[in-house]
């Protein structure tokens, strides 16, 4: 059986409008879970229809990420004093595991209202980056009873370093998708596994599109081992960024990928921010996290992964979209790069397990 209806949103204005209009016709309540949520137009008008709904006695729930949202508390104050709630996930802290412990990060993108409708994808809520390309699915369907109790799992232990319980480790499967949350993690890495055990079963086509490409070397030898099978591997990447540092690090592996017959896209109107992998025009995942080890290793994220016939039809008009803006990678011009630019690769490299 099919969702009841499914809409995707690649343009930021569209997706916030419609958020908006969802909040503003909200009933019974309001969950929202983001990495960056800023003090801004946007931001502020996100505030103002949260208070609204707080003020009319619906149930309003806010959890943000310390890292992403720099925001003071009194940012958030016409919310709570409306009677809404807000927490702010592992605020930051300085001890002696400064590093490791506040790189964990909740990097999720998720709006849950009314048992009813669910929007997961990339977005964060912010008017820096309103002319981004992104990828966000508005899901009407009972599924959002599953994705209401993940918000509330991680509502309710916003203050813990490491969720051991299992429940944030399990697979919630439904229908023919599975909602994948994953935690910090140095050896299990589930998501990360989960795309090689995908590209591994790729028989025709795998399209990847991320802002940040930082593969594993096992990721990268699964790609490379898919096109030896005759698999149309495509990489779909911003030419350039907003984080200059992974674009220097990514530099450095994309001639070699480009010699195992892995096709790197550059897409260059402006920052692709959307995040997907798509397996043989069928099989997707949909997801917070970005094709890097920080978000396989140190990020709380989540991804909605199966075969939908109503996701997967508008997915692939996505990338079909996207791709009409796409430049190839020019490897006589990597080839040529100065001794300067592969300093820097070097320079860098060494970081890019924290990227």
């Amino acid at each position: 059986m099919d969702l009841t209806d499914v809409k995707l949103y690649d343009d930021n204005l569209e997706l916030y409008s419609s958020q908006l209009e969802d909040i503003k016709n909200a009933k019974e309540y309001v969950y929202l879970e983001v990495f960056r949520f800023n003090n801004d137009a946007m931001g502020q008008r996100f505030v103002m229809a949260l208070a609204s709904k707080a003020m009319q006695g619906l149930k309003v729930k806010v959890l943000v990420d310390a890292w992403g949202t720099k925001q003071e508390m009194i940012f958030f104050k016409p919310i709570i004093d409306a009677g809404g709630e807000v927490r702010v996930f592992q605020k930051l802290y300085f001890t002696l595991n400064f590093i490791s412990n506040n790189h964990r990060r909740n990097h999720r993108k998720l709006l849950v209202i009314d048992n009813k409708i669910t929007y997961i994808g990339s977005s964060n809520i912010s008017a820096y980056s309103i002319v981004w390309r992104e990828l966000n699915f508005r899901i009407e369907d009972r599924m959002a009873r599953l994705f209401k109790k993940v918000f509330l799992d991680n509502f309710a232990l916003y203050r813990k370093f490491d969720f051991e319980k299992m429940r944030f480790k399990r697979n919630i499967f439904y229908k023919k998708m599975m909602i994948m949350q994953e935690v910090p993690s140095r050896n299990r890495q589930r998501l990360r596994h989960r795309y090689e055990a995908l590209i591994n079963s790729a028989k025709k086509n795998i399209i990847i599109e991320t802002p940040y490409f930082l593969p594993s070397s096992r990721l990268r030898k699964a790609m490379a081992n898919a096109v030896q099978r005759g698999v149309d591997v495509v990489v779909v990447a911003p030419r350039h960024s907003d984080v200059q540092t992974v674009d220097i690090i990514r530099r450095h592996y994309l001639g070699m990928m480009h010699e195992q017959g892995i096709k790197i896209k550059f897409f260059t109107p402006t920052n692709l921010h959307a995040k997907c992998v798509f397996i043989d025009d069928e099989t997707f995942s949909i997801t917070s996290a970005n094709f890097d080890y920080r978000s396989f290793q140190h990020q709380h994220e989540i991804a909605l992964i199966g075969k939908e016939k109503k996701i997967s039809t508008l997915l692939k008009t996505h990338i079909d979209t996207t791709l009409q803006y796409c430049e190839d990678f020019d490897y006589e011009k990597w080839l040529e790069r100065t001794r300067f630019e592969k300093f820097w690769e070097w320079f860098f490299l060494p970081l890019r397990f924290m990227m």
